[in-house]
């Protein structure tokens, strides 16, 4: 099912078709403090459905058991043992290359910490504590110094492994900088490029699909390069929500091996079966809406009655016109039909 390039269709919900539900958390489930709308109630429906649902995040600047707890502040089941992150990712990659106890040099917060003590090994602070190694994860207090201890590291020639390389993260105000932005400032000093442990590495989605025995697993996500990209990686089908970075401008050009398999407004989605496309003489229909590529353009045949599946429709479009011609299609027609059908609505302009 996950090998196609395009979107597939769902009779089912994927509550119903899954039986584990893989969730990135910031932009999915929550933004900064406050949960998604919708999200607790959606994923206690999957949960009743009796679909496992955990959460696999590339934010590494708090413990799972902090993640967890936040969860649960904000009305979503989650044990401490529901939550994989990129620090537990990159922690492991060093246990298994690292004597025990060996010091590690942290570019990073609490997170990180406890991740690299639980896997055996020393985390430090300081070029001064004589690390083996550096690893860089996110953290809303990561300072000019600490750059450039990692710096200094990095320049020394110690391993070095990034948690993740997110550029941004969603917060209530909009993109803010994330890992990958002060990651880059050392490659920038150093000229040397990190080993990455988490998303879209498939790490993180295999580990948590043994961990929890799951023998069919979605992924939800609001980010292609991330979690969708990691999800086609580990074989695993990927479901895109609106509630975070990505939006239908993005999907529209997305490259093949970062492409959704089934798109939704939020998690809602989970309870409720995909409309596939169909294909006819360049001709997209997904449910009542059709669109196709006219000019370099994605131009909406039928709007129909559904907005999610005009997107759907547009979409797949859009991406036979690339895969057949190399080209990026104008996803302006087809954003100004969604904006006619619901105003701003969660798809972007």
């Amino acid at each position: 099912m996950s090998s196609s390039s395009t979107l597939i269709g769902l009779d089912r919900a994927p509550s119903a078709e899954f039986d584990t539900v893989l969730l990135d958390l910031d932009g999915v489930v929550y933004i900064g403090p406050k949960a998604v709308p919708g999200a607790p109630e959606a994923l206690e429906r999957v949960r009743a459905a009796g679909t496992r649902t955990a959460f696999v995040t590339n934010n590494a600047s708090r413990p799972p058991r902090v993640v967890a707890e936040h969860l649960r502040e904000l009305g979503v089941h989650a044990a401490d043992d529901d939550v994989v992150n990129s620090a537990q990712a990159a922690s492991a990659l060093f246990a298994k290359r690292l004597p025990a106890g060996a010091p590690v040099l942290v570019v990073g917060g609490l997170g990180l910490y406890e991740a690299l003590e639980e896997a055996g090994l020393k985390p430090v602070g300081s070029m001064d504590e004589d690390p083996s190694a550096v690893v860089q994860g996110f953290s809303p207090d990561i300072d000019w110094k600490l750059l450039v201890e990692g710096t200094r590291a990095v320049r020394a020639g110690l391993p070095w492994i990034a948690t993740n390389m997110d550029a941004t993260v969603p917060t209530p105000y909009g993109p803010a900088p994330g890992n990958g932005t002060m990651v880059q400032a050392v490659i920038t000093a150093t000229k040397v490029q990190p080993e990455v442990a988490g998303k879209p590495q498939p790490t993180l989605f295999l580990e948590a699909a043994h961990r929890y025995g799951s023998q069919r697993t979605i992924v939800v996500g609001d980010r292609l390069d991330t979690d969708l990209e990691g999800a086609r990686a580990a074989d695993m089908v990927g479901l895109i929500v609106f509630t975070g970075v990505h939006r239908v401008s993005e999907l529209v050009s997305a490259e093949a091996h970062t492409r959704p398999h089934l798109i939704a407004r939020d998690l809602g989605g989970l309870m409720e079966a995909h409309n596939g496309p169909e294909i006819e003489d360049g001709v997209v229909a997904v449910g009542t809406s059709r669109a196709r590529v006219v000019d370099g353009s994605v131009s909406v045949v039928e709007a129909g009655t559904d907005a999610l599946d005009l997107v759907r429709a547009g979409v797949v479009a859009a991406w036979e016109h690339r895969d057949a011609s190399g080209e990026i299609a104008d996803a302006q027609a087809l954003l100004n039909a969604l904006y006619a059908m619901e105003g701003d609505g969660p798809w972007g302009r």
